[in-house]
C-alpha cells in the first residue's frame, strides 16, 4: 500500500492541517508520498522532512510564531502596503520576508535530500500550465506555490514566473493517484464544505469565481477515483468565511484553537472510518 498525504491551499486556514497531521502521525500513519499546494506546500515540506510526531511541535511553533509577528512574514505596515499596491499595480505585500523565513527554516535543502517523496504545485504564467516542482531547491518551490495573486508578486524560478498553485490544482488528489497512491489522506482547510451564494458586490464575484475554480476539479477527481484507491477527506474545524477577507488573511489569533478542534475532529473521523486504535497501535 502506498500512502499519500495531499495538503491543499488556504493561507491562514492552513493551521488546521497541523491538527490533521497530528491525528495521522499519532495513529502511526506515515506518508510514502506528500503533495502540497500553496500553504500546503509549506506544511508538506515540514512533514516530508520529518514524518514523525516531532514535526507537530515544530509546525505549531511556526504557526504561533507567525501569529505573533505576522506583519513581518506576510506584509508590512498598512501605509507601506498601500504604497506598494500603487507603485506595482500587482500586489500588496513583499515576498522577501516569507522567502527569508523559509531560508531560515530549510536553508539550501533540496527535494532529493528529503526522506519522503515530495512534490509542490505552482501555476506557470508563461506556459499557462500546472507545474510540479520535484527536484532542486525546496524554498524556491514553496515560495512559487504560495504566490497568491494580488497579495504577493509572481515568483521567478529559472526563466519562468509562477503564481499560487491553487489556481490550477488546489487539492491535488488526482496527482496522488497518478503517482501510484492506493490510500490518500486529504488535508484540506474547510472551504470545500461551505455553500457558495450568488455574489452581490464586485469583489465577491472574484472570490466566488476563484472558489468555483478551486473546488470543481477536486470534486470531480474525488468522484472519479479508480477502483482500489481509498481516499479520506479529513474534517477541518474552527474556520469561517471571514478568514477569506483581506484582514482575515493576516489574522493568526485562532491558530491554536483551530489546530486543537481539527485534531479532535480528525481523531473521531479516523476512529469511525479505520477503527479505534488498539493498545499495540493501528
Amino acid at each position: 500500500m502506498t500512502t499519500a498525504f495531499v495538503l491543499g491551499g488556504g493561507g491562514v486556514l492552513g493551521a488546521v492541517e497541523v491538527g490533521m497531521l497530528r491525528a495521522l502521525l499519532e495513529r502511526g500513519i506515515a506518508p510514502d508520498l506528500v503533495l502540497g499546494t500553496s500553504i500546503g506546500a509549506l506544511n508538506g515540506a515540514m512533514v516530508a522532512r520529518d514524518p514523525s510526531l516531532g514535526v507537530i511541535e515544530k509546525l505549531t511553533e511556526l504557526w504561533k510564531g507567525a501569529g505573533s509577528s505576522g506583519h513581518e512574514v506576510y506584509g508590512d505596515s498598512p501605509l507601506r502596503t498601500v504604497r506598494r499596491a500603487v507603485s506595482t499595480g500587482t500586489h500588496l505585500w513583499s515576498s522577501k520576508p516569507l522567502h527569508q523565513a523559509l531560508l531560515d527554516e530549510f536553508g539550501d535543502l533540496t527535494f532529493e535530500e528529503l526522506p519522503v517523496r515530495f512534490q509542490v504545485c505552482a501555476a506557470s504564467i508563461e506556459r499557462s500550465a500546472e507545474h510540479w516542482f520535484t527536484s532542486g531547491p525546496l524554498v524556491e518551490a514553496v515560495v512559487a506555490s504560495a504566490a497568491v495573486p494580488g497579495l504577493l508578486p509572481p515568483a521567478k524560478v529559472g526563466d519562468e514566473h509562477y503564481l499560487d498553485g491553487g489556481i490550477v490544482n488546489s487539492i491535488p488528489l488526482g496527482r496522488a493517484v497518478q503517482l501510484g497512491a492506493s490510500r490518500v489522506f486529504v488535508l484540506q482547510v474547510g472551504r470545500i464544505d461551505r455553500p457558495l451564494t450568488v455574489p452581490k458586490r464586485p469583489w465577491e464575484v472574484a472570490r466566488v469565481s476563484f472558489e468555483i475554480a478551486r473546488r470543481h476539479r477536486f470534486i470531480r477527481e474525488l468522484e472519479e477515483l479508480p477502483a482500489g484507491v481509498e481516499a479520506h477527506v479529513l474534517p477541518a474545524r474552527g474556520t469561517s468565511g471571514r478568514d477569506d477577507s483581506l484582514l482575515g488573511t493576516r489574522d493568526f489569533s485562532g491558530v491554536q484553537q483551530r489546530i486543537d478542534e481539527t485534531y479532535a475532529a480528525s481523531v473521531a473521523y479516523l476512529d469511525d472510518h479505520l477503527g479505534p486504535v488498539s493498545a499495540s497501535g493501528t
